[in-house]
């Protein structure tokens, strides 16, 4: 089968409703509209969540929770993920960005325990977990906070 010869299943598709072409059709006249009013002019729209005048939903329901603007905002990787990469020597976030593991080398990065890892490795990371910490360790390795 080639790309261009790809076709949607038989009934998948219908046929798109034409509206406003005369009365035979069973809808013409009005075009399904209705009478009169705002949304049967041509060129009515209204912004999303906009009801009419009413109170919109977002404004009548009452606001819950708290955002701490301070929060600090991890980056994290799995020790499985090391060990999938089979890396060597020292583990820094600059070696993570390459690797693809992470987005961005300047933001902070946390090791999670998920795992296991079977070399000895020194991983340099802004944050551990206790568990990653602990495997770490038992590797041979080290886990050092930057």
């Amino acid at each position: 089968m080639k790309l261009g010869e790809l076709r949607y299943a038989e009934g998948t598709r219908g046929k798109r409703k034409r509206v406003g072409r005369g009365p035979g059709s069973g809808h013409g006249k009005r075009a399904c509209r209705g009478q009169k009013g705002q949304r049967s002019r041509s060129g009515s729209k209204s912004r999303p969540g906009f009801e009419g005048g009413q109170t919109p939903i977002q404004r009548r329901l009452p606001k819950r929770g708290f955002t701490n603007i301070f929060r600090k905002q991890y980056q994290v990787v799995n020790l499985d993920d090391l060990s999938r990469k089979e890396i060597k020597g020292e583990v820094t976030p600059e070696l993570l960005k390459q690797l693809g593991l992470i987005k961005r080398a300047k933001l902070p990065v946390k090791i999670l325990g998920d795992g296991e890892i079977k070399n000895s490795i020194v991983v340099k990371a802004h944050a551990f977990s206790r568990s990653a910490a602990e495997k770490i360790e038992r590797a041979g390795g080290k886990a050092e906070v930057i």
